[in-house]
């Protein structure tokens, strides 16, 4: 979106963003699959299949409801808003389009999230032991689309990442015991969720007071969306 902005292509058309998220849709369970065949030992068959259509399905409703958020953010949406007090929203006639916008953040922000990542995290607190070594080279993308997914803040999965990155740890130290140790890519993953946290943390810790966020994400988990922020604060200085 920063090389080719939205504002060059029909709003009711795919965007260049929206088709390398379709390659992405494609491209990762194909390299996850093939990196699993090169595993000595992997889960059985049948939960790899199933985890991987559950993956598809997840991104794919991601790459619907971020399509249209683009859009809407484009409109004037304003993200550190709920869906029925943005100004674009709230005066839709008949009030039952809020109802289906409501619909649409739910499949995006709750469901697809939830569906796409339990599959990345699930190959990640599962890793497998070769050559006296932790070698959960197959966590690469996984680990990658973290990082670039605003570090688990804009997917709203910090339960899930923060329950994998314990389990992958009580891993590492149980296995340390018997003189079993990471290698290049199990440290890579390893040093990758450690860092995540410490980010995730930072940024919370920022913006822990904020009146606006702590109303749009209430409750004892509080990892505000970088959207959110850049509609709250950035956008209106530009």
């Amino acid at each position: 979106m920063l090389v080719f902005p939205l504002q060059w292509f029909p709003l009711n058309k795919p965007s260049v963003g929206d088709y390398f998220h379709m390659a992405y849709n494609v491209i990762t369970p194909f390299l996850l699959l093939k990196l699993i065949e090169r595993s000595p030992r992997t889960l059985p068959r049948s939960v790899i299949y199933v985890s991987i259509i559950i993956f598809i399905m997840g991104a794919s409703i991601h790459l619907v409801g971020d399509s249209v958020n683009h859009r809407l953010l484009f409109s004037g949406y304003q993200h550190h808003l709920s869906v029925r007090e943005n100004p674009i929203i709230k005066n839709l006639k008949p009030e039952t389009l809020i109802d289906s916008f409501e619909l649409l953040y739910y499949y995006d922000e709750y469901l697809g999230h939830s569906m796409c990542s339990w599959c990345s995290d699930s190959y990640s607190s599962t890793s497998r032991l070769s050559d006296k070594k932790l070698s959960p080279v197959r966590d690469v993308p996984s680990t990658c689309h973290k990082l670039e997914r605003y570090l688990v803040t804009e997917g709203q999965i910090f339960i899930l990442f923060i329950f994998t990155f314990f389990a992958m740890l009580a891993l590492v130290l149980h296995q340390k015991r018997r003189r079993l140790f990471l290698d290049s890519n199990g440290l890579f993953l390893f040093y990758s969720f450690a860092l995540t946290l410490l980010l995730v943390t930072f940024w919370v810790a920022w913006l822990w007071n904020d009146p606006v966020l702590r109303k749009k994400y209430p409750g004892v988990i509080y990892v505000p969306e970088p959207w959110a922020f850049y509609t709250l604060h950035v956008s209106s200085e530009l």
